[in-house]
C-alpha cells in the first residue's frame, strides 16, 4: 500500500488576522507583513540588516518569516504585488 503524506510546516511567528493588513500574513504580535521583510531582502538587505532595521523583532521572528515565504512563495509574491497596487492597505512599520 502506498501512503501519501502531506508535509505540514509550522510557523510559530507568522499569522493572519482578519482586518489586519488586509488579512495578509504578518509577524505574530505586530502589524508587519511578511511581504515587507521579503521586499527589503529583495532590495539588497541581508537578513541581518532586516533584523537590525526591524529592531522590535527577534531574529527568530525574522527567520520564521523567511521560512514562511519559502514555503508559501506564491502567496507572498501575490501580497507584494497587491500591496504596491493598494499601498494604504497596510502601512509599513520599521522604526
Amino acid at each position: 500500500m502506498n501512503l501519501a503524506t502531506k508535509k505540514i510546516s509550522v510557523h510559530p511567528y507568522v499569522t493572519r488576522k482578519k482586518g489586519v493588513c488586509g488579512g495578509r500574513s504578518i509577524v505574530r504580535g505586530t502589524r508587519i507583513p511578511v511581504w515587507s521583510l521579503i521586499q527589503w531582502y529583495k532590495q539588497g538587505m541581508t537578513i541581518e540588516d532586516v533584523v537590525r532595521e526591524f529592531h522590535q523583532l527577534k531574529p527568530a521572528q525574522v527567520h520564521d518569516a523567511f521560512s514562511y515565504y519559502y514555503d508559501n512563495r506564491k502567496e507572498i509574491e501575490k501580497d507584494m504585488t497587491e500591496a504596491f497596487s493598494f499601498p494604504n492597505n497596510c502601512p509599513l512599520e520599521s522604526s
